[in-house]
């Protein structure tokens, strides 16, 4: 079965902004674009409305916009649009399942309580079983990115630790016939943060930087293989990898960072390096979940 990308809308400048960039991925993949818009009839909620059939159509205007600029804009893009009645979280978190991307709009440099939708931006991403892509606006379009640049991962871990954030990125450079930066961050451990088992295995390799290209280049070895199109630039630094990637992806077109799938009682948790990004770079930065 065919994947699809889903874009969530709400009929603000951020949201349409996504919309476009997620047409443009959605052509250059050849996959289809599903569009949707979470409303859920609350009679009790502020401000007042008028009533139920005025805001669904309401709903279904803003749909029929975004739908209608899309296949306008890009005539050969298959486009379906869906009202979803649910709540904002769920309602996205569900078209999310077995989506190859699912794209949402955000404001500036603002907090990440300005995602698409209020907070609940942030909720999806730290849900969300797909890749989530979050896209910056200016006057309602994606902020411009270089169209010759790089696609940039963070690559931490190990070969199956880090394999579905390397998909992800690899899939992105190849359909943009761009260069892939893999970047790998370091930092020295507290004392008691390596086992003497791990110190011994850096010790190996000559000490732990050399352990790190190490172990980079055998995370990339399946995927390079994959894609023998793309041509893969391998940085190694030590220091703050929210800053590190940031520095990389200054020029980028896209930057793709991991997301540990956990389970918390205390609300959404997405680390601190997709934090971090998520909040200062001016590029799309996609979120991909692994184990």
């Amino acid at each position: 079965m065919k994947r699809t990308l889903v874009v969530g809308v709400d009929g603000s400048p951020e949201s349409r902004a996504a919309a476009d960039w997620a047409a443009r991925e959605a052509v250059r993949r050849d996959l289809p674009l599903h569009v949707v818009h979470a409303w859920l009839w609350q009679p009790l909620a502020l401000p007042l409305v008028q009533d139920r059939d005025t805001e669904a159509r309401r709903a279904e205007d803003i749909l029929r916009e975004a739908e209608g600029e899309l296949t306008h804009r890009y005539p050969g893009l298959a486009v379906t649009a869906e009202v979803l009645s649910d709540a904002a979280v769920p309602a996205l978190l569900h078209a999310g399942k077995g989506a190859e991307l699912l794209v949402l709009g955000t404001r500036g440099h603002s907090a990440l309580a300005g995602f698409l939708l209020g907070s609940y931006g942030r909720q999806v991403i730290a849900a969300a079983e797909c890749p989530v892509v979050s896209v910056r606006s200016a006057h309602g379009r994606p902020v411009a990115v270089p169209e010759e640049g790089e696609v940039v991962v963070g690559q931490q871990g190990g070969v199956e630790e880090s394999a579905e954030v390397l998909r992800v990125a690899f899939e992105a450079a190849a359909a943009r016939k761009a260069p892939l930066r893999a970047v790998r961050v370091w930092s020295l451990p507290p004392v008691y943060g390596y086992s003497p088992g791990s110190m011994w295995i850096a010790d190996q390799f000559g000490g732990l930087e050399p352990y790190e290209k190490a172990a980079l280049e055998q995370a990339l070895e399946p995927w390079r293989m994959r894609y023998p199109e793309v041509d893969v630039v391998e940085r190694v630094e030590r220091g703050s990898a929210g800053h590190v990637l940031l520095t990389a992806s200054s020029d980028a077109q896209l930057l793709v960072v991991g997301r540990r799938i956990r389970e918390s009682s205390v609300g959404a948790h997405i680390g601190s390096v997709a934090h971090a990004v998520l909040h200062h770079s001016a590029c799309p930065v996609a979120v991909v979940p692994h184990s």
